[in-house]
């Protein structure tokens, strides 16, 4: 699968309002979780043992309906977020999928794109690595870019402002 499927795919699941997904291939298993909910069982999955973090939802029933009110509020400080960038005027990059952000293809390779860079519809700004896959991160919009909002080797969720492209 190439980063242009996975995208459309997480537009087609976004526009849906689908938070969980999952495809099985005899190349390839996916599943995506989106929402506060998933970014939780991300951040756990890796320091904990797998039942672990399968167990915490169904035991505690109450505090994932209660997790409603929690997802609401990152997308309440959404705009507090974006009001940061506003002051930037231009268009903003969001992250496609969760991730870890990188600046370039390896350590010892210069970054993709720099503050001040001209930037053209197409263009490969980043890599965010998700699940040992490397996604190229296009611009969808030709301009200059005036602001980069994330350190290499940073983790970033989905829908989180990157770059500003004036």
């Amino acid at each position: 699968m190439n980063p242009k499927d996975l995208k459309e795919i997480l537009q087609a699941l976004e526009q849906a309002d689908v938070r969980e997904f999952s495809l099985k291939t005899p190349d390839y298993d996916l599943s995506i979780k989106r929402g506060a909910e998933s970014v939780a069982v991300y951040a756990q999955a890796p320091q904990a043992q797998a039942p672990q973090p399968q167990q915490l939802p169904a035991q505690q029933q109450a505090p994932v309906a209660a997790a409603t009110p929690p997802a609401a509020q990152p997308e309440a400080s959404t705009p507090a977020v974006a009001a940061a960038p506003a002051a930037t005027p231009g268009t903003p990059v969001k992250a496609p999928i969760v991730g870890t952000y990188y600046a370039s293809s390896s350590p010892d390779a210069p970054a993709y794109v720099k503050v001040g860079d001209s930037i053209k519809a197409g263009q490969v700004l980043c890599i965010i690595e998700a699940m040992k896959l490397m996604n190229e991160i296009e611009a969808e919009t030709s301009g200059t870019l005036r602001e980069i909002l994330v350190k290499n080797a940073e983790p970033v969720e989905y829908g989180q402002t990157l770059f500003i492209i004036e």
